[in-house]
């Protein structure tokens, strides 16, 4: 086990066995090599790949996949997050037609969207992003589209600019407490998140309510019980209606230590508090959930058979 202590000191200690609810299979077959070849073909980034997600073989069985837009490395350099990180390539102005190709060949119904952290761009990349949510409103019409940003440096105009382009679901993960935000989130702020989502809520209310607010955080990396609590309280005040729990995994050695495995019931219990005593509309919540995990699902309304996929043991939000 790995904890945080109360003056963020990272401790580590002896390596974990893997839980039997967090073992997965490497399948998939013949629909997961035709994504593969897809993604290929198109030069397009997934957040399934770049950040190492435990649903990638189920996900793409599903011919599902997230699209990582504005290239695959990020301006910054969270202490959980596998993505590269680094100087960038500028945005490519191509990305949101073949995107679009993408989701039709694919067949999907509803779409999710995220980027990396774009602290070079003057707006954080936010006129790229609205530009491949028109590019799917203008091409794919009926289907439903989830955006995943950064906090864009608490630029509200980026937020704006990108809710402008009509995503049904806007989402920004605040990833963990107050407390442990310093310790992993590089050149996040706790605070600024909830600012950002409060800010989405507003409008999001002023324009009749279409979009919905999202947002997540990961379990086990050292925070509390009375910490998770607190940030599900804070979020809900911010106008999240959408709520997704999962278990924390260090990408490798050098990452953010492990403090604990989460157990299924555990992630049950945060469900029922979240759904039941605090308020949240819909509640995905399990040790494979991540953020953009049957999205679908979610944005209409139903986290049920999200959750019991995803607790279970094979198995999604980021």
């Amino acid at each position: 086990m790995n904890s945080a202590d109360d003056h963020g000191m990272s401790t580590r200690r002896a390596p974990q066995r893997l839980p039997s609810w967090l073992r997965t299979r490497f399948d998939g077959g013949r629909a997961r090599h035709e994504v593969r070849s897809l993604l290929r073909e198109l030069h397009l980034h997934t957040v399934c790949e770049s950040a190492h997600c435990p649903n990638l073989c189920e996900c793409w069985r599903r011919h599902a996949a997230t699209f990582l837009l504005l290239g695959d490395v990020c301006t910054r350099n969270c202490r959980f997050c596998a993505v590269k990180h680094g100087v960038p390539e500028g945005p490519d102005p191509r990305e949101p037609e073949r995107v679009v190709e993408a989701v039709r060949r694919l067949g999907l119904r509803f779409v999710v969207l995220t980027c990396v952290t774009r602290d070079d761009l003057a707006d954080g990349g936010a006129a790229h992003l609205a530009s491949v949510i028109r590019a799917l409103r203008a091409g794919l019409p009926q289907t439903g589209v989830e955006i995943l940003f950064s906090d864009f440096g608490g630029r509200l105009a980026s937020v704006d600019e990108v809710l402008a382009a009509g995503p049904d679901v806007a989402n920004h993960n605040v990833e963990t407490t107050e407390r442990m935000t310093p310790l992993v989130r590089n050149r996040a702020d706790y605070r600024r998140s909830l600012q950002v989502l409060a800010h989405v809520a507003r409008q999001g209310a002023a324009g009749g309510g279409r979009i919905r607010v999202k947002s997540g955080l990961m379990l086990g990396m050292g925070e509390r019980p009375e910490e998770v609590r607190a940030t599900l309280a804070d979020l809900r005040r911010s106008g999240v209606a959408i709520l997704t729990l999962g278990q924390y995994l260090p990408p490798s050695a050098a990452h953010w230590p492990l403090d604990r495995y989460v157990s299924p019931d555990e992630f049950r219990e945060w469900e029922r508090v979240a759904r039941e005593e605090i308020g949240f509309e819909v509640v995905v919540s399990g040790p494979l959930v991540r953020s953009s995990y049957l999205a679908e699902n979610a944005a209409a309304g139903s986290g049920a058979d999200a959750a019991d996929v995803a607790g279970g043991g094979e198995g999604d939000a980021r």
